[in-house]
């Protein structure tokens, strides 16, 4: 049987607002595709959303995530404590797993394919693949972006073994080189996964950015996307 977690909500709320009336506090679990929380404030009630993944947490941990979400619904500083015990709970290997199993199973990744008008990300990557890893990289699904997006030029989604690169790298004027490196840059996050040590999630390891840096023309191509973003 689920845990009733509004009394927890109710609790927290108590201890932070001391002398404040008590609002009707609703609170439910959705099927989102990570560890995703919502409060909102409206018509005088609150209303929490919480993923199903937090269904069977620890009571400490419910605790933690009332008080982090009501301390910012109020503006109130967050207890380093509480802050620290759901950090210790989200970035355990335990519930990383299971996220990221469900983001597979339950996510979708919109695909446009490889082949666009200029380039072909398969062959760039094939390229790559022989020049920097002896063929030895497995090929995860290529794809280019919906839209020319700038701020997101290109990254790699672990949970559906796809690189996404931005279709504004697609056009004549783009150097080579550039696109070269952006794939490149994604193909070494397949080689190094992200770690996480104690609470902190290490997405760029010494080992990543030695690699990197032999990349013959980097610092053309870094130039390049700066001037496009």
């Amino acid at each position: 049987m689920a845990l009733d977690v509004a009394p927890i909500f109710q609790e927290e709320y108590r201890a932070l607002r001391p002398r404040a009336p008590m609002p009707p506090i609703h609170v439910r679990f959705r099927r989102f595709t990570s560890l995703n929380t919502t409060i909102r404030l409206r018509e005088g009630g609150i209303f929490v959303s919480l993923s199903d993944l937090l269904e069977g947490a620890p009571e400490s941990v419910l605790h933690a995530i009332a008080h982090i979400l009501l301390a910012k619904l109020y503006r109130k500083p967050i207890d380093r404590a509480q802050n620290l015990r759901y950090k210790r709970f989200s970035t355990s290997a335990a519930v990383t797993r299971q996220t990221d199993l469900i983001r597979t199973a339950r996510g979708s990744k919109r695909f446009f394919g490889p082949e666009g008008r200029y380039f072909h990300l398969e062959e760039v990557f094939d390229a790559l693949n022989t020049r920097f890893f002896g063929g030895l990289l497995g090929r995860p699904d290529l794809t280019w972006s919906e839209h020319h997006a700038k701020r997101s030029l290109g990254h790699y989604d672990a949970a559906h073994n796809t690189i996404v690169v931005s279709r504004v790298f697609d056009r004549p004027s783009s150097p080579r080189y550039a696109i070269e490196y952006l794939l490149y840059h994604e193909m070494l996050h397949l080689k190094h996964p992200v770690r996480t040590r104690g609470l902190r999630r290490c997405v760029h390891s010494r080992e990543f950015k030695a690699e990197e840096s032999r990349f013959p023309q980097l610092a053309e191509a870094l130039a390049f996307i700066k001037r496009l973003s």
